[in-house]
Protein backbone atom coordinates (compact mmCIF):
# COMPACT_ATOMS: atom_id res chain seq x y z
CA UNK A 1 0.00 0.00 0.00
CA UNK A 2 2.85 2.60 1.07
CA UNK A 3 4.97 1.76 -2.30
CA UNK A 4 1.56 2.42 -4.42
CA UNK A 5 1.31 5.43 -2.40
CA UNK A 6 4.37 7.01 -3.11
CA UNK A 7 4.04 6.56 -6.64
CA UNK A 8 0.84 8.19 -6.66
CA UNK A 9 2.35 11.52 -5.11
CA UNK A 10 5.13 11.51 -7.31
CA UNK A 11 2.87 11.50 -10.35
CA UNK A 12 0.46 13.86 -8.99
CA UNK A 13 3.29 16.23 -8.16
CA UNK A 14 5.01 15.44 -11.93
CA UNK A 15 1.29 16.16 -13.19
CA UNK A 16 0.41 19.36 -11.12
CA UNK A 17 3.76 20.95 -10.28
CA UNK A 18 3.38 22.26 -6.54
CA UNK A 19 0.50 20.71 -4.25
CA UNK A 20 0.22 21.20 -0.82
CA UNK A 21 0.22 18.55 1.65
CA UNK A 22 -3.49 18.44 2.32
CA UNK A 23 -4.22 18.17 -1.41
CA UNK A 24 -1.79 15.24 -1.25
CA UNK A 25 -3.43 13.56 1.81
CA UNK A 26 -7.04 13.90 0.47
CA UNK A 27 -6.06 12.28 -3.50
CA UNK A 28 -4.32 9.56 -1.46
CA UNK A 29 -7.05 9.23 1.77
CA UNK A 30 -4.83 9.44 4.57
CA UNK A 31 -3.79 11.93 7.18
CA UNK A 32 -1.41 14.85 6.42
CA UNK A 33 0.99 13.35 8.94
CA UNK A 34 1.42 10.42 6.63
CA UNK A 35 1.66 12.62 4.02
CA UNK A 36 4.86 14.02 5.54
CA UNK A 37 6.20 10.49 6.56
CA UNK A 38 6.22 10.08 3.13
CA UNK A 39 7.81 13.32 1.44
CA UNK A 40 10.91 12.27 3.65
CA UNK A 41 10.74 8.41 2.66
CA UNK A 42 11.13 10.39 -1.22
CA UNK A 43 13.98 12.71 0.18
CA UNK A 44 15.53 9.99 1.71
CA UNK A 45 15.72 7.17 -1.39
CA UNK A 46 16.93 10.44 -3.81
CA UNK A 47 13.89 12.00 -5.20
CA UNK A 48 14.47 15.74 -5.14
CA UNK A 49 11.30 16.90 -3.76
CA UNK A 50 11.18 20.58 -2.82
CA UNK A 51 8.99 22.20 -0.42
CA UNK A 52 8.03 26.04 -0.60
CA UNK A 53 6.56 27.78 2.92
CA UNK A 54 3.88 30.19 3.10
CA UNK A 55 0.42 30.93 1.67
CA UNK A 56 1.18 29.82 -1.77
CA UNK A 57 3.23 27.14 -1.03
CA UNK A 58 3.67 23.43 -1.00
CA UNK A 59 5.38 20.51 -2.49
CA UNK A 60 7.17 20.18 -6.00
CA UNK A 61 9.48 18.35 -8.01
CA UNK A 62 13.28 20.05 -9.14
CA UNK A 63 12.46 21.44 -12.37
CA UNK A 64 13.34 19.19 -15.18
CA UNK A 65 13.10 16.08 -13.09
CA UNK A 66 11.00 13.52 -14.64
CA UNK A 67 10.75 10.15 -13.26
CA UNK A 68 9.42 7.49 -16.07
CA UNK A 69 6.66 5.07 -14.27
CA UNK A 70 5.05 2.57 -16.80
CA UNK A 71 3.98 0.17 -14.55
CA UNK A 72 -0.33 0.44 -15.32
CA UNK A 73 -2.20 -2.35 -13.91
CA UNK A 74 -4.94 -3.98 -15.14
CA UNK A 75 -8.05 -1.81 -14.06
CA UNK A 76 -5.80 1.27 -14.69
CA UNK A 77 -5.36 0.30 -18.08
CA UNK A 78 -8.89 -0.63 -18.90
CA UNK A 79 -9.80 2.83 -17.76
CA UNK A 80 -8.01 4.47 -19.87
CA UNK A 81 -9.27 3.08 -22.31
CA UNK A 82 -13.28 3.35 -21.20
CA UNK A 83 -12.02 7.35 -21.52
CA UNK A 84 -12.12 6.87 -25.44
CA UNK A 85 -15.44 8.49 -26.32
CA UNK A 86 -16.00 8.53 -30.11
CA UNK A 87 -18.86 10.96 -30.61
CA UNK A 88 -17.33 13.19 -28.20
CA UNK A 89 -13.93 13.21 -29.23
CA UNK A 90 -15.10 13.90 -33.37
CA UNK A 91 -17.50 16.41 -32.47
CA UNK A 92 -14.60 18.29 -31.10
CA UNK A 93 -12.14 17.17 -34.06
CA UNK A 94 -10.01 14.89 -31.92
CA UNK A 95 -11.45 11.40 -33.35
CA UNK A 96 -7.98 11.35 -35.36
CA UNK A 97 -5.53 11.89 -32.06
CA UNK A 98 -7.79 10.04 -29.59
CA UNK A 99 -7.80 7.09 -31.76
CA UNK A 100 -3.68 7.61 -32.19
CA UNK A 101 -3.14 7.87 -28.81
CA UNK A 102 -5.21 4.62 -28.29
CA UNK A 103 -2.71 2.77 -30.16
CA UNK A 104 0.37 4.33 -29.10
CA UNK A 105 -0.97 3.24 -25.52
CA UNK A 106 -1.77 -0.51 -27.03
CA UNK A 107 1.58 -0.67 -28.24
CA UNK A 108 2.86 0.36 -24.76
CA UNK A 109 1.18 -2.34 -22.26
CA UNK A 110 2.60 -5.48 -21.71
CA UNK A 111 1.37 -8.27 -23.45
CA UNK A 112 -0.70 -9.76 -20.63
CA UNK A 113 -2.82 -6.36 -20.33
CA UNK A 114 -3.79 -5.78 -24.14
CA UNK A 115 -6.28 -8.52 -24.47
CA UNK A 116 -8.63 -7.08 -21.39
CA UNK A 117 -7.90 -3.18 -22.59
CA UNK A 118 -8.95 -4.16 -25.99
CA UNK A 119 -12.39 -5.96 -24.64
CA UNK A 120 -13.55 -2.34 -22.78
CA UNK A 121 -14.22 -0.86 -26.42
CA UNK A 122 -16.20 -4.08 -27.18
CA UNK A 123 -18.15 -3.75 -24.17
CA UNK A 124 -18.95 -0.59 -23.70
CA UNK A 125 -20.24 2.14 -25.21
CA UNK A 126 -21.19 6.46 -24.29
CA UNK A 127 -25.04 7.26 -25.57
CA UNK A 128 -25.02 10.18 -24.52
CA UNK A 129 -28.26 11.47 -25.84
CA UNK A 130 -31.14 10.77 -23.65
CA UNK A 131 -33.93 8.67 -25.01
CA UNK A 132 -35.82 9.65 -28.32
CA UNK A 133 -32.96 13.09 -28.30
CA UNK A 134 -30.59 13.11 -30.63
CA UNK A 135 -27.27 14.61 -30.52
CA UNK A 136 -26.71 18.11 -31.68
CA UNK A 137 -23.81 19.04 -33.96
CA UNK A 138 -23.29 23.14 -33.17
CA UNK A 139 -21.97 24.37 -36.13
CA UNK A 140 -19.29 26.37 -34.06
CA UNK A 141 -18.15 23.97 -31.59
CA UNK A 142 -14.51 22.99 -32.87
CA UNK A 143 -13.70 27.18 -33.14
CA UNK A 144 -14.85 27.08 -29.91
CA UNK A 145 -12.61 23.93 -28.00
CA UNK A 146 -9.89 25.76 -30.23
CA UNK A 147 -10.25 28.90 -28.57
CA UNK A 148 -10.49 27.29 -25.21
CA UNK A 149 -7.24 24.97 -25.58
CA UNK A 150 -5.53 28.13 -26.79
CA UNK A 151 -7.08 30.73 -24.34
CA UNK A 152 -7.97 32.93 -26.45
CA UNK A 153 -11.50 35.42 -26.83
CA UNK A 154 -14.32 35.01 -28.92
CA UNK A 155 -17.06 37.07 -30.06
CA UNK A 156 -20.37 35.35 -30.36
CA UNK A 157 -23.26 36.13 -32.09
CA UNK A 158 -26.18 34.27 -29.95
CA UNK A 159 -29.76 33.59 -29.93
CA UNK A 160 -31.04 33.26 -26.65
CA UNK A 161 -35.43 32.84 -25.42
CA UNK A 162 -35.55 36.18 -25.77
CA UNK A 163 -33.29 38.41 -27.82
CA UNK A 164 -30.37 38.15 -30.42
CA UNK A 165 -27.00 39.21 -28.37
CA UNK A 166 -23.75 39.69 -29.00
CA UNK A 167 -20.82 38.71 -26.74
CA UNK A 168 -17.32 39.19 -26.31
CA UNK A 169 -16.52 35.65 -24.29
CA UNK A 170 -13.46 34.21 -22.18
CA UNK A 171 -14.38 30.30 -22.51
CA UNK A 172 -13.53 28.19 -19.65
CA UNK A 173 -15.23 25.01 -20.42
CA UNK A 174 -17.32 22.97 -22.03
CA UNK A 175 -20.22 20.44 -21.19
CA UNK A 176 -21.94 17.84 -22.58
CA UNK A 177 -25.46 16.79 -21.18
CA UNK A 178 -27.81 14.97 -22.44
CA UNK A 179 -26.53 14.99 -26.48
CA UNK A 180 -26.29 18.95 -26.26
CA UNK A 181 -23.13 21.28 -25.35
CA UNK A 182 -22.60 24.03 -23.33
CA UNK A 183 -20.08 26.71 -22.75
CA UNK A 184 -19.13 28.42 -19.40
CA UNK A 185 -17.29 31.92 -20.33
CA UNK A 186 -16.67 35.24 -18.36
CA UNK A 187 -18.36 37.67 -19.56
CA UNK A 188 -18.76 40.95 -17.92
CA UNK A 189 -16.95 39.85 -14.37
CA UNK A 190 -19.03 36.93 -14.44
CA UNK A 191 -19.38 33.36 -15.60
CA UNK A 192 -22.22 32.32 -17.68
CA UNK A 193 -23.47 29.48 -19.43
CA UNK A 194 -24.02 29.36 -23.55
CA UNK A 195 -25.94 26.50 -25.36
CA UNK A 196 -23.48 25.79 -28.03
CA UNK A 197 -26.41 25.33 -30.80
CA UNK A 198 -27.07 28.30 -30.24
CA UNK A 199 -24.48 30.44 -31.22
CA UNK A 200 -25.03 31.83 -34.64
CA UNK A 201 -21.57 33.08 -35.85
CA UNK A 202 -18.07 32.83 -33.59
CA UNK A 203 -14.88 34.60 -34.36
CA UNK A 204 -11.93 34.32 -32.66
CA UNK A 205 -10.34 37.01 -31.20
CA UNK A 206 -6.34 37.37 -31.25
CA UNK A 207 -6.58 38.37 -27.84
CA UNK A 208 -5.78 36.51 -24.87
CA UNK A 209 -7.59 36.07 -21.77
CA UNK A 210 -6.31 34.56 -17.79
CA UNK A 211 -7.65 32.10 -17.20
CA UNK A 212 -9.05 32.02 -13.07
CA UNK A 213 -6.66 29.73 -11.26
CA UNK A 214 -9.56 29.21 -9.14
CA UNK A 215 -11.92 28.36 -12.06
CA UNK A 216 -13.58 24.12 -11.16
CA UNK A 217 -15.71 23.64 -14.11
CA UNK A 218 -17.09 20.40 -12.59
CA UNK A 219 -17.98 22.87 -9.27
CA UNK A 220 -19.43 25.45 -11.57
CA UNK A 221 -21.41 23.37 -13.48
CA UNK A 222 -23.23 21.07 -10.76
CA UNK A 223 -24.50 24.45 -9.02
CA UNK A 224 -25.24 26.55 -12.28
CA UNK A 225 -27.24 22.90 -12.92
CA UNK A 226 -29.08 23.38 -9.20
CA UNK A 227 -29.43 27.07 -9.66
CA UNK A 228 -31.20 26.60 -13.05
CA UNK A 229 -33.78 24.06 -11.86
CA UNK A 230 -34.56 26.01 -8.83
CA UNK A 231 -34.98 29.40 -11.35
CA UNK A 232 -37.51 26.76 -13.26
CA UNK A 233 -39.90 25.40 -10.24
CA UNK A 234 -39.79 28.34 -7.81
CA UNK A 235 -42.52 27.75 -5.84
CA UNK A 236 -44.67 24.37 -4.60
CA UNK A 237 -48.33 23.03 -4.89
CA UNK A 238 -49.82 20.70 -2.25
CA UNK A 239 -51.16 17.51 -4.26
CA UNK A 240 -53.28 14.17 -3.21
CA UNK A 241 -51.73 11.72 -5.04
CA UNK A 242 -52.97 7.42 -5.45
CA UNK A 243 -50.65 4.97 -5.42
CA UNK A 244 -50.37 4.90 -9.00
CA UNK A 245 -50.19 8.50 -9.25
CA UNK A 246 -46.85 8.91 -6.27
CA UNK A 247 -45.48 6.14 -8.88
CA UNK A 248 -46.22 8.04 -12.49
CA UNK A 249 -44.85 11.24 -10.35
CA UNK A 250 -41.47 9.19 -9.93
CA UNK A 251 -41.23 8.19 -13.47
CA UNK A 252 -42.45 11.65 -15.27
CA UNK A 253 -40.82 14.26 -13.12
CA UNK A 254 -37.71 15.57 -13.44
CA UNK A 255 -34.74 14.43 -10.45
CA UNK A 256 -35.45 17.85 -9.47
CA UNK A 257 -38.44 17.70 -8.45
CA UNK A 258 -38.40 13.95 -7.44
CA UNK A 259 -35.75 14.64 -4.91
CA UNK A 260 -37.69 17.67 -3.38
CA UNK A 261 -41.43 16.28 -3.42
CA UNK A 262 -42.19 15.89 0.11
CA UNK A 263 -45.15 12.85 0.62
CA UNK A 264 -47.00 12.29 4.20
CA UNK A 265 -46.50 8.96 5.49
CA UNK A 266 -49.82 8.36 6.01
CA UNK A 267 -52.75 7.57 3.72
CA UNK A 268 -56.28 8.15 3.68
CA UNK A 269 -58.71 5.20 3.43
CA UNK A 270 -58.71 5.00 -0.67
CA UNK A 271 -54.43 5.06 -0.43
CA UNK A 272 -54.15 8.47 -1.47
CA UNK A 273 -51.46 10.95 0.01
CA UNK A 274 -50.41 14.63 0.62
CA UNK A 275 -47.20 15.70 -1.24
CA UNK A 276 -46.01 18.80 -1.90
CA UNK A 277 -44.40 19.59 -5.17
CA UNK A 278 -42.27 21.45 -6.82
CA UNK A 279 -43.95 23.05 -10.27
CA UNK A 280 -42.81 25.68 -12.89
CA UNK A 281 -42.66 29.35 -12.65
CA UNK A 282 -46.20 29.84 -14.48
CA UNK A 283 -49.73 28.23 -13.76
CA UNK A 284 -49.62 27.05 -17.65
CA UNK A 285 -46.27 25.47 -17.05
CA UNK A 286 -47.12 24.09 -13.79
CA UNK A 287 -50.09 22.91 -14.80
CA UNK A 288 -48.80 21.22 -17.99
CA UNK A 289 -46.89 19.17 -15.64
CA UNK A 290 -49.38 17.97 -13.49
CA UNK A 291 -51.72 17.30 -16.63
CA UNK A 292 -49.01 14.11 -17.03
CA UNK A 293 -50.74 12.57 -14.13
CA UNK A 294 -54.30 12.25 -15.26
CA UNK A 295 -57.11 11.62 -12.86
CA UNK A 296 -54.34 9.91 -10.62
CA UNK A 297 -53.89 13.55 -8.94
CA UNK A 298 -55.38 15.97 -7.62
CA UNK A 299 -54.39 19.67 -6.88
CA UNK A 300 -55.89 20.97 -3.66
CA UNK A 301 -53.20 24.48 -3.61
CA UNK A 302 -52.83 27.31 -5.16
CA UNK A 303 -55.99 28.17 -6.47
CA UNK A 304 -55.23 29.64 -8.93
CA UNK A 305 -53.52 26.24 -10.48
CA UNK A 306 -56.32 23.90 -9.58
CA UNK A 307 -58.77 26.79 -11.38
CA UNK A 308 -56.73 26.18 -14.28
CA UNK A 309 -56.59 23.01 -14.42
CA UNK A 310 -59.97 22.66 -13.49
CA UNK A 311 -61.19 24.90 -16.95
CA UNK A 312 -58.24 22.30 -19.08
CA UNK A 313 -59.28 19.58 -18.00
CA UNK A 314 -63.50 20.90 -18.78
CA UNK A 315 -61.98 21.79 -22.08
CA UNK A 316 -60.50 18.60 -22.82
CA UNK A 317 -63.14 16.72 -22.05
CA UNK A 318 -66.29 18.55 -23.81
CA UNK A 319 -63.78 18.61 -26.65
CA UNK A 320 -63.79 14.50 -26.61
CA UNK A 321 -67.84 14.63 -25.94
CA UNK A 322 -68.32 16.47 -29.52
CA UNK A 323 -68.36 14.38 -32.48
CA UNK A 324 -65.22 14.00 -34.05
CA UNK A 325 -65.25 16.49 -37.40
CA UNK A 326 -68.42 16.88 -37.33
CA UNK A 327 -70.11 13.02 -37.30
CA UNK A 328 -72.78 13.29 -34.89
CA UNK A 329 -72.78 9.63 -33.55
CA UNK A 330 -69.63 6.65 -33.98
CA UNK A 331 -72.14 5.00 -36.24
CA UNK A 332 -71.40 7.63 -38.85
CA UNK A 333 -67.70 7.28 -38.40
CA UNK A 334 -67.74 3.69 -38.75
CA UNK A 335 -69.60 4.04 -41.51
CA UNK A 336 -67.05 6.75 -43.16
CA UNK A 337 -64.28 4.64 -42.59
CA UNK A 338 -65.82 1.47 -44.11
CA UNK A 339 -66.63 3.72 -47.29
CA UNK A 340 -62.45 4.69 -47.33
CA UNK A 341 -60.99 1.18 -47.28
CA UNK A 342 -63.77 -0.67 -49.92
Amino acid sequence: MRASRLLSILTTLQARGQVTAPALADACEVSVRTIYRDIDALSAAGIPVYSERGAEGGYRLLDGYRVRLNGLSQPEAEALFMTGLPGPAAALGLDAAMLAAQTKLMAALPASLRPNAGRMQERFHLDAPSWFGETEQPKHLRAIAGALLRESRIEIRYQSWRAEKRRRVAPLGLVLKGGSWYLAGHVDGSVRTYRVARVLDCNVLDERFVRPADFDLAAYWQAATIRLEAEMHPTYATVRLSPFGIKLLNALSQPYVRTRTRIEDTADAAGWRIAVVPIGKTVWHAAAELLRLGAEAEVLAPAELRDRLAELTEAMAARYRTAQHGYRDQKDLRRSRATKHS
